[in-house]
């Protein structure tokens, strides 16, 4: 407890926050561009119909046209922490409103979308704006040019978790042993210029299992030590590039690659810092003052750091909440998301809904794409909390029509990681009975194959 004590009372340069505050500002701006210029803020939450929400959070809604209200908050948010004005208010602002977004309806959901919210949360206690910020000069005595280390720290391991949790999901049977689901994403790939020949080689898949499951979990220490540092950001780069250029996942490698650069000294930081402010012409030597923000001094930092304790410990033990489920993991996805489980498995489905009319017997078949654009029924159609959801909304819209207490069935087939497709719902199950919880779903028909690993 004593190194405890004095470890929380080690302060370090505050240039790395800065920078990384400045980074998360600008990019998280130009996602938001980007999100709003390709239309799909439109197609993803104003056009649809009906919406699947998490299972606590129903009351979360797109809200129509004004949905683009929270997307401009959510990007003025994020001018005001590029520059460090209002930088608390700025940040709280930035996580609601980009919380909200990620909750609206989670066929959209993406482990980068829930890693930018962790890391609002963890930036909302440190104080970011006490260097190179506009706070900082409107009010000198916010400037601080040492602040405590683990503000720093606990953005190394918010990335360090990321990436290890990546690599140990990658530790099982599919993904090492049958290079599962590389081998059917990378051969369709055969008409890139350059690399488009060796992705139809089988080796190759198995190249990439093995060095993306390596590459996650040795990343986060190569980071660490600084003999290894330059090479390992080298790897970051490379490995993200590629990644970007094989497969469409947007900003995702652009932030972890921008986020990285929090493990490089405070000289790094603060020539790259010094270089802006000659561009700007902003004087240095005001935030250059020596003055040190302890945790010590501070009542309120100290209740910060012990939220962040907590905050962590959900983090490293909230990923492993699928060992309280019996089934294989990838075909029942209970605890699968929010652990950091990336681009895991291939998985696609069939599914047909049925109501009957429990007094009169009449039953006919429904059309999805009468109630869901073809991204929420391709989601549906492999995810059983998205079943369930969407069969409570067949019930009571059906009821509505004047059916009476509407029977809901499926027939529904899946496929994972190129296996054959299997059946996955119990047809004769009425699943508007059936409640979307965190108890384990009975209804849904067990893996008859087996996937070993973490």
């Amino acid at each position: 407890m004593k190194r405890f004590y004095k470890y929380l009372n080690k302060t370090t340069e505050a240039a790395p926050l800065a920078t990384f505050r400045i980074l998360f500002g600008v990019l998280m701006f130009f996602s938001l561009i980007r999100f709003m210029a390709n239309g799909w803020v439109k197609t993803l939450y104003i056009e649809p119909k009906f919406f699947f929400s998490y299972y606590g959070f129903e009351w979360i809604k797109p809200l129509g046209i004004y949905t683009y209200l929270i997307f401009l908050i959510c990007m003025l948010s994020c001018i005001m922490i590029t520059l460090g004005y209002r930088y608390r208010l700025a940040i709280l602002l930035f996580f609601v409103s980009f919380t909200y977004i990620e909750l609206m309806d989670k066929t959209t959901y993406l482990n980068h979308y829930y890693f930018i919210t962790a890391v609002a949360f963890i930036m909302f206690f440190l104080p970011a704006n006490g260097y190179y910020s506009v706070d900082a000069w409107k009010k000198p005595k916010l400037a601080f040019q040492k602040i405590p280390a683990w503000c720093i720290d606990s953005l190394k391991l918010m990335l360090g978790i990321v990436y290890f949790y990546a690599g140990l999901a990658k530790v099982n049977s599919d993904w090492l042993f049958r290079a599962m689901p590389l081998k059917l994403w990378l051969a369709p790939k055969y008409d890139l210029p350059v690399l488009g020949f060796l992705l139809k080689q089988e080796w190759v898949a198995f190249a990439f299992s093995w060095g993306g499951m390596l590459y996650d979990l040795l990343i986060p220490f190569l980071l660490l030590y600084r003999r290894t540092r330059v090479l390992a950001f080298m790897m970051v780069v490379f490995f993200h590039l590629i990644t970007r250029i094989l497969f469409p996942i947007g900003m995702f490698p652009f932030i972890m690659i921008f986020a990285t650069l929090i493990f490089f000294d405070p000289k790094y930081h603060h020539k790259v810092l010094a270089y802006g402010s000659r561009i700007f012409k902003i004087n240095m030597l005001f935030f250059d003052n020596a003055r040190e923000r302890s945790t010590k001094t501070l009542s309120a930092a100290a209740l910060r750091v012990k939220i962040l304790i907590v905050f962590f410990v959900v983090q490293l033990v909230f990923p492993f909440r699928y060992l309280l489920y019996p089934g294989e993991l990838f075909w029942t996805e209970e605890g699968f998301r929010f652990s950091w489980r990336v681009m895991l498995m291939e998985k696609a489905g069939y599914i047909q809904f049925a109501i009957k009319d429990k007094i009169t017997g009449r039953s006919f078949y429904i059309e999805n794409d009468a109630f869901l654009t073809p991204f929420q029924e391709k989601q549906m159609a492999f995810q059983p909390d998205f079943i369930v959801q969407y069969a409570h909304f067949l019930h009571d819209y059906y009821q509505k029509k004047g059916i009476n207490d509407p029977i809901v069935t499926v027939e529904s087939y899946v496929t994972l990681n190129g296996r054959p497709g299997k059946r996955y719902i119990n047809p004769t199950v009425n699943l508007a009975k059936e409640k979307d919880c965190f108890l384990h779903k009975t209804w849904i028909v067990p893996f008859d194959d087996e996937i070993k690993g973490l």
